[in-house]
């Protein structure tokens, strides 16, 4: 497929890729990136051509990843997951993976932080069930031991709580209030005796009139 380019052209749809003529036809597409140093008149044999699309297709997957990530932080194996169902080889993936994790924008690591930091934030779980999810996510366990280091079941149980109170309030009698209550943190992952002590807690202070609720 060797050939003289003769037109190169900026795609109407995606600018940021352009179309290669060869000898009066089209031939292939490429990302602005690498076609920068590509000329009319300039002669390209085969094995330019096989890298040049060999580059497209990293660069391709390396935009698709940063796209993933970009709504919100994901995990390696995340990554390589929706890269492998879009239909990037292995080698491709793991090309894209050690380039992203050299420009610091996929690391486990601080993915895990993110994502415990996330659910005590907005909605309280468990630690048991916090490692289940990153382990679900292809984390490995060191990561997670590292990420919820700090993590107080009781203290997220009481959170969790706090957060549920608004919906269970007006449940008469108490103890169909505090049975509502008690299953949804459990559901939540915690464990019997923390739930217990977080539901006290939590009446005691509604009763006393110190809590403030949203």
């Amino acid at each position: 497929m060797a050939g003289t380019i003769t037109a190169l052209k900026a795609q109407q749809k995606a600018r940021e890729r352009v179309t290669v003529y060869l000898d009066g036809e089209y031939a292939f597409d490429l990302a602005v990136i690498h076609a920068l140093w590509l000329r009319v008149g300039q002669h390209l044999s085969e094995q330019e051509i096989e890298t040049l699309r060999a580059a497209d297709t990293l660069e391709k997957a390396k935009q698709r990843a940063v796209d993933y990530i970009a709504y919100r932080p994901r995990s390696v194996q995340e990554v390589r997951r929706r890269l492998r169902k879009a239909g990037a080889s292995d080698e491709v993936i793991d090309q894209v993976i050690i380039s992203l994790r050299a420009a610091e924008l996929l690391d486990d690591e601080s993915f895990s932080r993110s994502w415990v930091e996330s659910r005590l934030r907005n909605k309280p779980r468990s630690r048991r069930l916090i490692a289940h999810e990153l382990r679900q996510k292809g984390v490995a366990q060191s990561a997670i031991e590292a990420a919820l280091e700090r993590v107080d079941d009781a203290e997220s149980a009481y959170q969790a709580a706090l957060k549920r109170w608004p919906k269970v309030e007006a449940i008469q009698p108490a103890w169909q209030r505090r049975r509502k209550l008690s299953q949804y943190l459990a559901r939540s992952g915690f464990d019997y005796d923390i739930i217990e002590e977080a539901v006290a807690r939590v009446e005691r202070e509604r009763m006393a009139g110190r809590l403030e609720t949203e």
